[in-house]
């Protein structure tokens, strides 16, 4: 029987994962934490074998917890399962100690053939973001960062934008002035970055995004396409 911890901040994912995990008849769901800060103790605790990480967490992130789990208890696999399908966040993973790296959106069959590989002692990486990591170099944004300028991709208003990303106006606003400073005004595009001051000016979220890789940051055809009409109006 392989014993899994899951570690996630958000309870129903949570509560799908260990149901997903629930049907297989080799896996047992022996402990989940929503703060990184449990991380380690509960670990401590039940021992697991294998821990299904999320990398945005309260308290310590998924990665350091990682990596501080791994010093205590180098027997533990750790598989990142994460919204955040980045080339830079595989770097990072790895960096940590990590033994695989999946996104929340892959299929729902494969998470248990990904438990078992990696209590193996494979290494298990989501294919496309293996592939978008030879190619694209790494994001200075943050994950937060990155989640907020997706959603800002079809010059939506900041209130819009915080509506979809479940944040307030104020902590919206603040992240995307930060990716805009964090990037500096794309070279082929003639508007400056416009910092998204009004709830109901549009954001121009299309020079940041012109700098990024799209696959990499999970952008839809549609939105980078879209990025990158508006960035030459």
């Amino acid at each position: 029987m392989i014993r899994v911890m899951l570690a996630d901040d958000q309870a129903m994912v949570r509560g799908a994962l260990a149901a997903l995990l629930a049907l297989e008849t080799d896996i047992e769901v022996v402990a989940q934490v929503g703060n990184g800060n449990d991380v380690l103790p509960v670990a401590l605790e039940h021992r697991p074998d294998v821990v299904l990480m999320d990398v945005d967490m309260p308290g310590t992130d998924g990665l350091s917890a990682t990596a501080s789990l791994l010093e205590r208890l180098p027997a533990t696999r750790v598989l990142i399962v994460t919204t955040f399908g980045r080339p830079g966040f595989l770097r990072r993973a790895v960096q940590s100690g990590a033994h695989g790296f999946v996104v929340k959106d892959a299929p729902a069959t494969d998470l248990a053939e990904s438990v078992r590989r990696v209590r193996a002692g494979l290494r298990v990486v989501d294919p496309a973001l293996a592939a978008d990591s030879l190619v694209f170099g790494d994001s200075p944004l943050t994950a937060r960062e990155t989640e907020v300028l997706q959603a800002a991709a079809d010059g939506a208003t900041v209130a819009e934008v915080a509506r979809r990303v479940h944040l307030s106006e104020g902590t919206t606003r603040n992240h995307l002035s930060q990716a805009m400073a964090k990037t500096g005004p794309h070279p082929g595009c003639r508007r400056p970055h416009r910092r998204p001051e009004g709830l109901d000016h549009p954001v121009d979220a299309s020079a940041v995004l012109l700098l990024l890789p799209a696959t990499a940051h999970g952008l839809g055809a549609r939105a980078a396409a879209a990025a990158q009409r508006s960035s030459t109006v």
